[in-house]
This record gives C-alpha cells, sequence and structure tokens, in this order.
C-alpha cells in the first residue's frame, strides 16, 4: 500500500483512476474532477489544521467529483459542489453537502450526504444507494428529483451501513459534525433519507427471491437424498 499525504490546493482531476493501494489525504482543498474514475484507492480530503472556518458550512471541493468511479472510497470533510458522483457506478463517498444535480446517472456504489443538497438531486439514477441528512426537512419536495428513485426511512442493515460510513468518515477526516452525530446517533438516524432507485430494487428484490428458491430446491434434494 501506497500511502500519500498533500497539502494545500489539488488541482483538476486529482487522483483519476487511482487503482486499489493508494491512499491519497489532501490537507486543503480540490478542484474539479477530483476522484475521476476512481478505480479502488482511498481518498481524503479536509480543510488546514489552521483553518478557522466551520468545515461542513463551506465549500472545499469542486464540481464533478467522482465522475464515473467504479471502486473505491472518499471521505470529504466540506461541502463538494455540483454533480457530485456523477455515473458512480461502485465506489463508497462521504461528504457534507453537494450543491445542484447530486448522484446523477449514478448506477451504484454508496453515497453519504452528511448536510443540505443542492436540486435535483438523484436525477437519472439508476442503481447504488444514497443516505441523506435531511435536517431541515426540505430534501423530498424541494431537493430531490424523484422520478427513478424511492425515498424511504434508515432501518436494519441500512443502519449499520450507513454508521459504519460516518465512522469512516471520521477517522479519515477528524470530521468535528461526525463524532456529533455519532454522539448522538439515535436522534441523527430518523433524519436520514435512503434514496433507492425504484429499478434497482426490484432487481434486489428478484434475485433475493431467486436465491431463496434456489436454497429451498437444494434442501429439498438433501432431504429426499
Amino acid at each position: 500500500t501506497i500511502r500519500a499525504h498533500f497539502s494545500g490546493s489539488a488541482g483538476q482531476s486529482f487522483a483519476a483512476f487511482a487503482a486499489p493501494g493508494l491512499n491519497f489525504s489532501v490537507e486543503g482543498d480540490a478542484n474539479d474532477y477530483f476522484g475521476k474514475g476512481l478505480s479502488g484507492a482511498e481518498l481524503s480530503l479536509y480543510p488546514n489544521k489552521l483553518c478557522s472556518f466551520i468545515a461542513e458550512q463551506n465549500i472545499i471541493l469542486g464540481n464533478v467529483a467522482l465522475y464515473g468511479a467504479t471502486a473505491g472510497r472518499a471521505f470529504i470533510r466540506g461541502i463538494a459542489g455540483e454533480r457530485f458522483a456523477v455515473r458512480n457506478s461502485g465506489a463508497d463517498a462521504v461528504v457534507e453537502g453537494v450543491g445542484d444535480h447530486g448522484c446523477e446517472y449514478m448506477t451504484g456504489g454508496r453515497v453519504v450526504v452528511l448536510g443540505v443538497t443542492g436540486r435535483n438531486f438523484a436525477a437519472g439514477m439508476s442503481g447504488g444507494i444514497a443516505f441523506v441528512l435531511d435536517e431541515i426537512g426540505d430534501f423530498a419536495d424541494l431537493r430531490c428529483n424523484r422520478e427513478m428513485v424511492e425515498l424511504e426511512p434508515v432501518t436494519g442493515v441500512d443502519a449499520y451501513a450507513l454508521r459504519e460510513l460516518v465512522e469512516q468518515h471520521l477517522h479519515a477526516t477528524n470530521s468535528a459534525l461526525a463524532e456529533k452525530i455519532l454522539s448522538q446517533w439515535d436522534s441523527y438516524l430518523p433524519l436520514f433519507i435512503k434514496v433507492m432507485p425504484t429499478d434497482y430494487k426490484l432487481a434486489l428484490q428478484r434475485m433475493a427471491k431467486e436465491q431463496q428458491l434456489a436454497q429451498t430446491k437444494q434442501l429439498d434434494s438433501v432431504l429426499q437424498d
């Protein structure tokens, strides 16, 4: 594993197509196409430790981050610009707010937004899952494009997966917001909304039924023998 720590401002397409085994952390800020085509690496971005501003209230990352990512993880302590995780097909990401068109045309992976989104979130989203912290309460009516997705509460195994991602975000970025959410988890969990593509949900349900049927047939075969 190669670990690299950067300080300052990262330019366009930082860590593009970064492969498994790479771990890049940036103490500063980054421009557009951060993690473009991410292919298995782990990225983290957070403000300089001497900065006095509140990270979750300020933009730290440009537009179109994680465009076309296929695998890997990204943790951003701060707000990202527009079209965050557009066409993401397999990477996991945690960010503390996004601009317009977040998770546009997403087909896989998991995205956690610990803050406000811009308008038109999840437009054309056909796969993957997003978890959005909706403290204001206007996400469903004003910010989400619901043509292809359903909005659900976060329960069961999803709640465990969400908490694990928030814990990883805290570990990678030392996020004060993540620390606050984890310390008051029972209060914050009901404020999260699960964004689930309708067709993807049906496909998962169909696969689960087929798997159950196969297991039943296998058990029947064993009993007959």
